[in-house]
């Protein structure tokens, strides 16, 4: 038997294992994508999430993926709550220096009642692990974000005179 077929019936033995015992894995693509794209939904304050659009279009499969893998089967798991699953997405891509997803992150924890002291904590915290220049870049990125929803919630003469209401 070629190394090619052996490792084709591994795969995919491997695949039909992983179905039987994680059920998520049993659902039909299109019930797993509708658990990511409900996901983003409740995140996102009921409003399409525009890296995944934009994704839709240009990258179908990978946009595809992560609705159903990441968001689908991951992401609604039972174990953690919205604002755990947040705070450790935020700490993560912030560790490893990806700050446009970790903006992605914050911006859902900010939607779901986490408030910009625990993001910045979340900052402080990873100075241990991943050093101060990926905590600068992070805090940046974090005070950009708050920035833009502070001027988002304030009303035009409030914003004008440059003191922004507390959403």
């Amino acid at each position: 038997m070629s190394a090619v077929i052996r490792f084709s019936l591994a795969a995919f033995g491997t695949v039909a294992v992983l179905a039987v015992a994680h059920p998520a894995l049993a659902d039909s693509i299109e019930e797993r994508r509708a658990k990511g794209a409900a996901v983003v939904s409740k995140l996102n304050n009921g409003v399409p999430q525009n890296n995944l659009e934009n994704m839709r279009r240009e990258f179908p499969f990978l946009a595809e993926a992560t609705e159903a893998y990441a968001l689908g089967d991951v992401w609604s798991r039972p174990g953690l709550d919205d604002r755990t699953r947040q705070l450790a997405a935020v700490a993560t891509f912030a560790a490893m220096g990806m700050t446009d997803l970790m903006t992605v992150h914050a911006r859902y924890a900010l939607n779901i009642g986490v408030t910009e002291d625990e993001l910045k904590e979340i900052v402080y915290m990873i100075t241990v692990p991943a050093g101060f220049p990926r905590a600068i870049v992070a805090s940046q990125a974090l005070s950009k974000l708050f920035a833009e929803r502070a001027q988002a919630t304030c009303g035009v003469a409030i914003c004008e005179s440059g003191v922004a209401r507390t959403p």
